[in-house]
């Protein structure tokens, strides 16, 4: 019954997009709606990793110091950046200066593009581990999930960093492949009209 606020427009939204001034067109345009963009989805698993021990509202405040830093997150581009890439991260005040957090995107670059040539797409790989209507918990319960584990063990042997289970899963809401608006939300249903339309590029692990 608390899970959810009055929003501007007096419609109830999830309780904590009014936890900050930042999270409510984040919360009404981005979280949850699915996304196919490898390049986003370069950029989301990037500041989940980045978030690890932090709060989102710090990464979102940052997120455009972010993108400047990290040329948009084309990964093409930082698979190939340089230890003077490296010194130039680390001396920028506008993100995260953690050093191990700033080799893991460089390492997951190079990651992303050997995944890429086997599989096409970040997308293909990715959208596999959908979890089916079944196996999904009650909205906002769950900080982890069988799928968000397979998911992060995967990437994982594959060689990426800062990519565990509870990163994966936040990383999944994010990207819409749940729909973790709580059920009173009023953008439960317009995140639910998209993944209905959304364009899936392969058969989901666990698909109804």
């Amino acid at each position: 019954m608390n899970a959810t606020i009055v929003g501007h427009d007096g419609k109830l939204r999830c309780r904590w997009c009014g936890a900050a001034p930042e999270f409510l067109h984040y919360h009404d345009t981005e979280w949850g709606f699915p996304v196919r963009d490898d390049q986003r989805l370069f950029e989301k698993l990037s500041l989940e990793g980045f978030q690890s021990g932090l709060s989102w509202r710090t990464i979102l405040a940052k997120r455009e110091n972010f993108r400047a830093a990290f040329h948009n997150f084309d990964f093409d581009r930082i698979a190939n950046y340089t230890e003077r890439d490296l010194d130039r991260l680390l001396e920028d005040e506008g993100i995260v200066r953690h050093r191990g957090k700033i080799e893991a995107v460089i390492n997951n670059a190079q990651r992303a593009q050997e995944l890429i040539k086997r599989e096409g797409s970040l997308a293909a790989f990715i959208w596999r581990y959908e979890p089916g209507r079944s196996q999904l918990a009650k909205p906002q319960t769950a900080s982890i999930s069988a799928q968000s584990t397979a998911l992060s063990k995967e990437l994982k042997k594959q060689g990426w960093k800062f990519v565990g289970p509870t990163t994966v899963y936040a990383f999944m809401q994010a990207m819409g492949l749940i729909n973790d608006h709580v059920e009173d939300c009023a953008i439960r249903v317009k995140v639910e009209a998209a993944r209905q339309h959304f364009q899936r590029p392969g058969e989901a692990i666990g698909s109804l």
